[in-house]
């Protein structure tokens, strides 16, 4: 019943348009002298304008049809476009388009001396350069823009506020940097600049795992969701809500989906996820990883170092022992079997680094006569 009436509304519009189109096209043809329908009679020039206006209602009503389908195509493209383009560079682009085109409008008057057609062509062609023109700048430079604005504003603003505006790129938290805790004392000290953005299914996620009947995994969860508050709390979160994304909401992966959403926003995925952060350069996905932080931060060892070291256990190959440090460095001592549960002073032997942590590897001095 709706295509029926859209097809009867089509027509109708083709009836009208074809009414319309009558004086348009008699103007050509006085134009160009190929044909005078100005002079025809009233009855002739009333046959001609029915005519006209049947055979554009007649098109219209063909082609309503092959219209529909197109138009449905392309506003379904239209609306996948536009899910991927972030919130910012839409409003952004809308604010430029419309300075473009009050530019436009303020131009377009010289032209108006150059002749009709002339001054309409020029006048035309303004509009749409200075509107395209208008959007380029403010996508591509709209952030720029408003941060030198912001910095302006802000004047005598804070150390903390000017820091937190500083550097408007978003960084996205996932599940288990959350979870970490970590990150609440990082951003503390001011080293994470930007919205912080939390999207909405790891927020559901976090809360499945509050709700989970194992007793670790619930107090993780519970863990992570004080955490985020004292967060929010302290420094403000951007709750991002993925519901309206279909292309977000079609992906199963919580990890797939973070990543996506990073694209999208044009931000940085915060985590400690050493298989996420191998994916996240796959994908050409900028990450900051709490643990490769931590290993950057924690106290140089160079070989030739003496060490003081209490073995815990035994290590992988035949008379090895296991010590550790107080920051989870683990220490691994040749021919220090006999010191499993002593003190004893070692000599760095090499030091191996790598994304997932560091080991050191150590022998025990000399003959060890100064073993407690």
């Amino acid at each position: 019943m709706i295509k029926k009436i859209i097809r009867i509304v089509a027509t109708i519009v083709g009836v009208i348009a074809g009414y319309g189109i009558f004086p348009a096209a008699s103007f050509v043809g006085e134009l160009t002298g190929l044909y005078h329908l100005k002079s025809l009679d009233p009855l002739h020039r009333a046959i001609a304008i029915a005519a006209f206006s049947v055979a554009f209602g007649f098109l219209f009503f063909i082609m309503t049809p092959m219209f529909g389908r197109h138009g449905a195509r392309m506003a379904k493209n239209i609306e996948s476009d536009l899910q991927t383009i972030p919130a910012n560079d839409l409003i952004a682009g809308t604010a430029g388009l419309v300075i473009g085109l009050i530019i436009a409008f303020l131009i377009s008057p010289i032209f108006s001396d150059m002749g009709k057609y002339a001054g309409v062509t020029l006048s035309i062609v303004t509009y749409i350069t200075m509107g395209f023109f208008g959007v380029v700048v403010a996508t591509k430079k709209g952030k720029d823009l408003i941060s030198a604005w912001a910095s302006l504003r802000r004047g005598a603003a804070s150390p903390k506020a000017r820091g937190k505006g500083a550097d408007a790129t978003p960084k996205i938290l996932d599940t288990s940097v959350i979870i970490d805790g970590r990150i609440a004392d990082i951003m503390k000290t001011g080293f994470i600049e930007g919205p912080i953005v939390i999207p909405e299914f790891v927020l559901v996620e976090l809360r499945h795992i509050a709700d989970s009947s194992d007793g670790l995994k619930r107090n993780r969860g519970r863990r992570g969701l004080d955490v985020l508050n004292k967060i929010q709390t302290e420094h403000g979160v951007d709750i991002y809500n993925t519901e309206a994304d279909k292309n977000l909401e079609e992906i199963p992966e919580v990890d797939v989906k973070l990543l996506k959403l990073a694209q999208i926003l044009h931000g940085k995925v915060v985590t400690n996820d050493f298989n996420l952060n191998k994916v996240a350069t796959i994908k050409g996905v900028e990450v900051l990883n709490i643990n490769e932080l931590a290993n950057t931060l924690k106290p140089v060892v160079l070989p030739g170092e003496d060490m003081n070291i209490f073995p815990v256990k035994e290590g992988k190959e035949n008379n090895q022992a296991v010590a550790y440090l107080d920051d989870g460095t683990m220490i691994v001592v040749e021919e220090g079997r006999k010191f499993i549960g002593k003190s004893v002073d070692v000599l760095v032997t090499s030091v191996l680094q790598t994304s997932a942590g560091r080991m050191i590897f150590a022998k025990p001095k000399g003959k060890q006569s100064n073993v407690s």
